[in-house]
């Protein structure tokens, strides 16, 4: 395994300067943010380390690119652009299905071959209706990857923590009862998950067993954790918001058992890219406990990664 991180919470390095970074902490790899140019729609979205429109175009730029990851030896992961596909708003889902075939041909171009996303959801449709609309747009998406030899990697995230991702959530790939269906509609061998087992925390699922059921299919790995307030639940139970009752937090100072987790990513022989996901509110306050939550998450995972 290589430990990394994903690249959307220094929001305001460039490319260079993250992947610097990186090197500085011995950091293997990179999944690199690759949002459209300009302010996010929500937060940890909206950052563009990777020009993808620009990487398509401009051969030099794509040189670039790959010369500075070889010579800060910190391998890209993947390109991350986590959108909304299936999104009601027709406008925003022809939006986000174009730019995510432009973050495709990019990563294939730079020979990255992975691309990190969700499958999306339709918030006012119910999940067999949503199934329905997975089976319409994404063979399209997928085929044009797997012409381009990308890989994409679908994180588990149900993207439902306030009102404006109530009800419903944007993104239906977010447990493995939705994985065996969405397999069934969508059979494409470069069609994978990206596994984070801190959504399966607040979901009070079992993080572990998914692993070996599903251990063709995961092609990239989060490290990120989640700490349960459970006097919180008890109070609002599991129709409130998720933040009502659990945080984000680096791993180690969460609710997941990471000896647990990446012993079994050993036992199925998971070898690629792991990267920490920095989404913890307590070490946001100033750019340096920014940095520092990165550097913590890396020295607390070495001990079960080396």
């Amino acid at each position: 395994m290589k430990i990394g991180f994903i690249t959307s919470i220094l929001e305001h390095y460039s490319y260079e300067q993250v992947l610097d970074f990186a090197n500085t902490e011995g950091l293997q790899c990179a999944e690199v943010a690759c949002w459209p140019m300009g302010k996010g729609e929500r937060r940890y979205a909206g950052t563009c380390h990777i020009d993808v429109k620009k990487a398509v175009q401009d051969g030099e730029y794509r040189k670039h690119i790959l010369d500075y990851s070889k010579e800060k030896k910190v391998e890209i992961s993947a390109l991350a652009y986590y959108a909304n596909a299936l999104d009601g708003d027709l406008q925003k889902r022809e939006k986000n299905i174009n730019h995510l075939k432009t973050v495709i041909e990019a990563s294939s171009l730079l020979g990255v071959n992975m691309v990190t996303t969700f499958i999306g959801r339709d918030q006012r449709k119910n999940k067999e209706d949503n199934f329905e609309l997975v089976k319409q747009i994404w063979p399209e998406i997928l085929e044009y990857a797997a012409k381009l030899d990308v890989k994409v990697a679908i994180e588990n995230c149900p993207m439902i923590f306030g009102p404006d991702q109530w009800p419903g959530g944007q993104n239906i790939m977010s447990n493995p009862a939705n994985w065996r269906e969405i397999f069934r509609i969508l059979p494409y061998e470069n069609l994978g998950i990206n596994y984070d087992p801190s959504h399966f925390v607040w979901q009070m699922m079992d993080y572990i067993q998914p692993l070996y059921e599903f251990k063709d299919k995961i092609f990239h790995v989060h490290f990120k954790d989640i700490k349960l307030f459970k006097e919180k639940l008890k109070d609002c139970g599991t129709m409130a918001y998720p933040l009502d009752y659990m945080c984000p937090k680096i791993p180690g100072l969460g609710d997941v058992d990471w000896g647990r987790y990446v012993s079994a990513l050993t036992d199925i022989g998971f070898d690629g890219c792991a990267c920490i996901e920095v989404e913890d509110r307590s070490f946001e306050n100033t750019q340096d406990r920014v940095l520092d939550s990165i550097r913590l998450s890396k020295k607390y995972l070495e001990q079960f990664v080396v």
